[in-house]
């Protein structure tokens, strides 16, 4: 063994450049493969053991106000664990430093101490002390992005006056993880912020001594959640209730666990993709150096080697690069988590940010590659191991060749001499050929997809904030108010045109599916607020019935024409039946839609509205934002500059990260496999180019044969690299499409563009890099036979 260990030391250094480029590939793949995998189990087991430690709720409810007497029949249901009521309580903030309005979330924190569920983890400071009535806790995302802290006060609209509040800690909570105000997809933490309060200031400004107007339920173990909610809803009907829901359909978990989901995906397609490369390449080198080795092969069997043993040398040779990409893919996968765990943690809100280094993962990624590359190399090693040594002393049998299809046709008659052995040289590999296209479409393919993300984002961008999105400031009212009190806004600073909204809470039922969602009611002819699909195409509300978007529709199951069954959660509190009249493929949410008038005539409300849409003069938005904080029915205000800075932060920086570390991986994969191509090449037609170099080709001709095969090679690759990025496109838009959020299917022209640029520049380089090599070709040593 020793002789072939001297051997395989000869034969790694011989093939360093090929090797070393298989190794890049392969790095990739398990940095890859480590980064995605490991912050998924990271996501997973934080979130498990955050709600778990923190005891978050299984159940959720709201209502207008229950009696206390109300959480004790809630309590006696089978199957509920605790049942614990408390003050839920939305109010317009006045945060130093800020000019605009903020909204806080006031949560109440029973006098007696902790709460039972969705117990807050204290980051800085204390909890407030028993009998502090204005003492308060601040989520950890709104004090950081106000720089707010222990000592610092907070001015609120409670009960109709200004009520001051003492910062006394700051504190994260299993309930917000991801920190939304109602009704938004994204968050702006500077300007929502949840607030931990003793109960006693929240019942003076609800005027719920004893009551509440919200309920946590935790469940027994096994306990079927589905019967548990109707039965929560049928005690709680007579106080008002929204409807109870699970976690399922809490929005903080629904963030969460769709971003473990898509991880999930990712950490399988990518890798595969990059390991799959890396066994192409592991095949194309082995290949060609078995088939250089026949007569090494031969002698060393002649000398007693078994096949055995010269089928393990072959495998270790495949070993090595996958090895020397490991010793880099699984530090860098490393590195890469940290980095990933400290962006996600300006999003998600754990106890624990810190990513420790999962070696079952790293053990995982490195046995996955090594199986990839024994798969790649098991055609080589099987042709060396099957070799008789008598034939293996013999030059290989020269190839049949005839004519193919080009010279049948007489085409080749039209290219010049070096052109014609191009691509006759390649038509005869055809197999070699289909595999080295495959690897650059799938360079070409993975580039795309890269570029694609930054397109699909700008796209959800657009269409939300310049075409769906078009008044300057929303506000809702703390309870419906009638229409006239549109001319009170009207008559605010700076407000150039006011459109009425209202936003009811329903259920809608078909068949056996329900989901809790609220009906978007817009005038007919309004203009600040526009239902547009993703392909830019604008929908009216219609005139009877409710547009939905697809994603909705296609949960339950409907399409046009179809009726509903919608329980209205507000005012009269009725069941009623309405048509589809339409869908729309919106980006963002899962919304229900309907003219202002038609849902006055279903509600029973004819007058009643939740809000406004307002168009602002941006020279006076300072002077409406003081004006905003002193109105004591507003209990939410939106603000679209605002809504595009936090759509910007979550979305399109954490999308980045991910993208930049694709477009490094899929410019390593276009560079080997180019590379790899033409030293391949050159091996396998050095006799070849001597004798045409003897024949009185120049060098640059001989150079240009060269190429020229991996050219054509290359443009082919890029061709069929054009329908595998679209479909790779078609499978990410696919995988990010949640109820919540939809990836657009939007490729331009320039992402193929740039994955050609990035192909070519990956082939220049390659070929820099072997230029040299054939202007120094020994014509005399490559002449040489064995014979």
């Amino acid at each position: 063994m020793r002789m072939l260990n001297r051997k395989l030391r000869r034969d790694v250094l011989g093939l360093a450049g090929p090797l070393a480029a298989v190794a890049l590939v392969a790095a990739s793949g398990i940095a890859l493969f480590v980064t995605l995998r490991s912050m998924r189990g990271f996501l997973a087991q934080s979130q498990a053991d955050y709600y778990r430690d923190y005891r978050f709720a299984d159940v959720f409810v709201l209502m207008k106000r229950a009696p206390a007497s109300a959480a004790r029949a809630v309590a006696r249901i089978p199957g509920v664990r605790v049942a614990e009521p408390r003050l839920v309580f939305e109010a317009v903030l006045d945060v130093p430093g800020l000019a605009e309005p903020a909204v806080g979330r006031f949560v109440s924190i029973p006098a007696s101490g902790e709460p039972l569920l969705n117990v807050p983890h204290v980051r800085v400071g204390r909890m407030p002390a028993p009998g502090a009535e204005r003492e308060v806790l601040i989520s950890e995302a709104f004090a950081q992005a106000n720089r707010l802290g222990p000592g610092d006060s907070l001015s609120a609209v409670l009960n109709g006056r200004w009520e001051r509040v003492h910062v006394v800690g700051v504190a994260i909570s299993p309930e917000y993880i991801y920190e939304l105000q109602g009704g938004e997809l994204f968050p702006d933490n500077r300007l929502f912020g949840v607030i931990w309060t003793p109960r006693a200031l929240l019942a003076a400004a609800t005027g719920l001594e004893s009551g509440c107007n919200a309920m946590a339920l935790q469940l027994e173990p096994g306990a079927p959640e589905r019967d548990v909610i109707e039965a929560v809803d049928r005690v709680l009907a007579p106080y008002g209730t929204l409807g109870a829901y699970g976690r399922a359909e809490h929005v903080s978990h629904k963030f969460i666990s769709d971003e473990i989901e898509q991880n999930r995906v990712g950490a399988v397609v990518m890798p595969a993709i990059l390991l799959g490369v890396t066994a192409f390449l592991l095949n194309v080198v082995l290949s060609r150096l078995v088939a250089t080795q026949r007569a090494q092969v031969a002698l060393l069997k002649a000398f007693g080697f078994t096949n055995n043993e010269i089928g393990l040398h072959y495998l270790l040779l495949a070993l090595v690069p996958v090895a020397a990409g490991a010793l880099v893919g699984v530090p860098v996968g490393f590195r890469l988590s940290q980095a990933t765990a400290a962006l996600y943690a300006r999003f998600y809100r754990f106890p624990v940010s810190t990513i420790r280094p999962d070696w079952g993962v790293a053990l995982a990624a490195c046995g996955i590659a090594a199986a990839a590359a024994l798969a790649g190399a098991a055609i080589a090693v099987r042709a060396a191991v099957r070799l008789p040594p008598a034939e293996g002393m013999r030059p290989p049998a020269p190839a049949r060749f005839e004519a193919g299809v080009l010279d049948r046709l007489r085409v080749q008659r039209l290219l010049a001499p070096s052109a014609r052995i191009v691509v006759r040289n390649t038509a005869r590999r055809p197999l070699r050929a289909v595999a080295a296209v495959t690897g650059i479409a799938l360079a070409f393919a993975m580039l795309v997809v890269s570029r694609y993300a930054f397109s699909a984002i700008d796209r959800i961008e657009e269409v939300q904030f310049q075409h769906v999105q078009r008044e300057d400031i929303s506000v809702t009212f703390r309870e419906a108010a009638p229409r006239a009190a549109l001319n009170a806004l009207r008559r605010l600073p700076g407000v150039l045109d006011v459109e009425p909204m209202r936003v009811v809470p329903v259920a809608l039922r078909h068949g056996a599916v329900e989901r809790r969602t609220a009906i978007f009611a817009l005038p007919a002819t309004g203009d600040l607020r526009r239902i547009v699909d993703q392909d830019l195409r604008t929908h009216r509300v219609p005139a009877n019935g409710l547009l939905l978007t697809t994603k909705l529709a296609d949960v339950l199951g409907v399409r046009p024409g179809d009726s509903l069954t919608v329980d209205l959660r507000e005012g009269t509190r009725r069941t009623v039946r309405v048509p589809v009249a339409a869908v729309a493929d919106e980006a963002l949410g899962a919304n229900a839609y309907a003219d202002l008038e038609y849902a006055a005539r279903i509600t029973g409300e004819r007058q009643a509205i939740s809000g406004a849409l307002l168009a602002v003069d941006p020279r006076r938005e300072s002077e409406l934002y003081l004006t905003l904080k002193q109105q004591p029915a507003l209990v939410g205000i939106g603000i679209r500059s605002a809504a595009l800075r936090g759509f910007q932060r979550t979305i399109a920086e954490s999308f980045q990260v991910m993208i930049f570390i694709s477009v490094i991986f899929s410019v390593i994969i276009a560079f080997g496999v180019v590379y790899n191509g033409a030293r391949v090449a050159l091996s396998e037609r050095a006799r070849e180019l001597a004798s045409l170099r003897v024949l009185g080709f120049t060098k640059r001709e001989v150079t240009t044969m060269v190429f020229g095969e991996q050219v054509l090679l290359t443009l082919l690759g890029m061709a069929f690299g054009v329908a595998a990025g679209y479909a790779l496109c078609a499978v990410a838009s696919a995988a990010g499409n949640t109820e919540l959020f939809r990836i657009p299917l939007v490729v331009p022209v320039t992402s193929y563009a740039y994955a050609a640029a990035v192909i070519a520049g990956a082939f220049l380089a390659s070929a820099l890099a072997m230029r040299q090599r054939i202007r120094e070709l020994d014509i005399v040593e490559c002449l040489k036979t064995g014979e």
